[in-house]
């Protein structure tokens, strides 16, 4: 491997960033994990799982716009501070609730739609403030993607700890370790040095931003697709994540564990294609990189969705998480490297609610077809139609040049 890779490791508040965010991630997976296996464990319905995924991700659509606005109007650093902070507190009130209390899986649910809300402002803000901390810009598609091996790492490592701590000691204490966990990311951040912020003048308000930035997106091309792309695939295609643990329960008659290595597989596979895109030393491809995934993810889930046989199953996971990275990565460093400075923080929260935002709405779609079809065939549906998108975006686009 070149060290060309890492070449966004020379800069010190990158590598501080970088560091804090995974050690914060491996948590924030850990109780992701958590949510899903107990709700399931606890209810057996995939429409109880479909909802869950929907509390907790369908307030960053309804929120993210504002996210953004705050983004580009407010101090990204301290604002990144504040939502960190919050997150720490939402954990320390799950670990709590489960540890403390006879609690029922809608306390649970409650505290997931609390966690929306801090990341539709969160993600924005943390994305952005990307931007200010990378000196030299030809590395900011570089940083783009470490930034993804960070999150598919903590994806690797997360569900695989979790699975062993459910069985061994219980949801409570996932939900301890996530709280902990975002004292490195505070800590880190403590230490990172970025420009003093000079506050700019603001004369409209919040809503006609919020236009001016939909607008800004209609207008751009190079924006539009990937973000049209990205809601349709988060629909319809990504979703398939829910039905992970009746995969792991029903179909492949395992426990939290087998759960947690079916999400590390697809971590696995999401880490490797994150280290091959930061290895690419151009980006001329990247509308073709964005449309072989979909091909290749589609092609993953048909072949995932009737095998019974596990070790073939974590194998065809890990190849849909090598594609779905590609699908988010190549998306988001589209956007960060067309989009202005003043603009990035309503762009990338758009670009939130199309992979966040519609992802629970999927989720409650196919929970429910999963429920009427099985799970099997409701995951051969999502594969179908990724092939179809694929060809569709493919068509009009060549018909519109």
């Amino acid at each position: 491997m070149k060290i060309g890779t890492f070449r966004s490791f020379s800069n010190l508040n990158y590598r501080l960033y970088f560091f804090g965010q995974s050690i914060s991630l491996i948590g924030t997976w850990m109780q992701r994990t958590a949510v899903y296996w107990v709700i399931f464990d606890q209810t057996n319905s995939s429409f109880m799982l479909g909802l869950v995924v929907f509390a907790t991700q369908f307030p960053s659509f309804l929120f993210s716009p504002l996210g953004g606005v705050a983004t580009d109007r407010y101090n990204r650093y301290r604002l990144t501070l504040l939502t960190q902070a919050s997150l720490l507190v939402q954990a320390g009130l799950l670990a709590s609730l489960v540890l403390f209390t006879h609690y029922t899986v809608w306390g649970i649910i409650v505290l997931s739609i609390v966690q929306g809300i801090i990341n539709a402002f969160d993600l924005p803000a943390r994305q952005s403030l990307v931007n200010e901390i990378i000196e030299s810009k030809e590395n900011l598609a570089n940083a783009i993607a470490l930034n993804s091996s960070m999150g598919k790492l903590a994806w690797l490592i997360g569900p695989a700890f979790s699975g062993i701590i459910l069985e061994k000691y219980g949801v409570g204490i996932c939900f301890l370790i996530n709280a902990l966990s975002y004292l490195a990311i505070i800590i880190a951040l403590a230490f990172i040095k970025v420009n003093p912020y000079i506050p700019q003048a603001r004369f409209r308000n919040a809503f006609v931003e919020i236009k001016e930035g939909f607008k800004y997106v209609i207008n751009t091309p190079t924006l539009r697709t990937p973000i049209l792309l990205l809601a349709c695939v988060s629909f319809l295609v990504l979703p398939f994540k829910t039905l992970l643990p009746v995969f792991a329960k029903v179909v492949f008659k395992g426990n939290a564990a087998t759960y947690g290595y079916l999400n590390s597989m697809i971590g696995a596979g999401s880490l490797i294609g994150a280290i091959a895109l930061a290895s690419l030393k151009s980006n001329t491809y990247m509308i073709k990189i964005l449309f072989g995934s979909l091909l290749l993810l589609g092609m993953a889930l048909i072949a995932f969705s009737h095998i019974i046989i596990l070790p073939v199953a974590l194998f065809f996971a890990a190849i849909a998480g090598f594609a779905m990275m590609f699908q988010t990565t190549v998306s988001q460093t589209i956007i960060q490297l067309e989009t202005s400075d003043e603009m990035r923080g309503r762009v990338l929260s758009f670009f939130m609610m199309a992979f966040l935002g519609l992802q629970p709405v999927g989720g409650l779609l196919i929970g429910a077809v999963s429920e009427l079809m099985g799970a099997a065939n409701a995951i051969l549906f999502q594969g179908i139609f990724a092939v179809i998108i694929t060809i569709l975006f493919v068509y009009f686009l060549r018909r519109n040049k």
